[in-house]
């Protein structure tokens, strides 16, 4: 890590499991950087894995997928799709509860993942839908 003037460059440089059961490389966070708003990690899905349904508690999400390809199912009993791939954004509001799932039982799927919450693994909350 380097610092200079409160600026700081950050290169993740180990795994953390995370509740939803993914492996995170942490990148910006209370804990790392001493931020009071915001998160920023690196997310891995293996092939063919998928994430424990759960919902963020109170936080927006923002994710920037760099590889592979996701299927995002959510609302009240994950019944809503949609699909992202490299290049694209997605969004997902504070409390709706969601899963990802790579689509490809081959390859890993990356993306940034960015968070109004300097420790948002805090306030990951399970969801069992039905």
């Amino acid at each position: 890590m380097t610092e200079r003037h409160g600026v700081r460059a950050i290169r993740p440089d180990r795994q953390v499991l995370t509740r939803q059961r993914l492996p995170y490389f942490v990148g910006i966070a209370g804990s790392t950087v001493g931020s009071t708003g915001l998160s920023m990690h690196i997310v891995v899905i293996p092939p063919g894995a998928r994430a424990e349904p759960h919902a963020h508690r109170g936080y927006e999400t923002g994710i920037y997928v760099l590889e592979g390809r996701v299927e995002t199912r959510y609302g009240s009993n994950l019944e809503c799709s949609v699909v992202s791939e490299a290049g694209d954004f997605l969004f997902i509001p504070p409390d709706v509860p969601h899963e990802a799932i790579n689509l490809s039982d081959r390859l890993p799927a990356r993306a940034i993942v960015a968070r109004n919450d300097p420790a948002e693994q805090d306030n990951v909350v399970p969801y069992r839908p039905g």
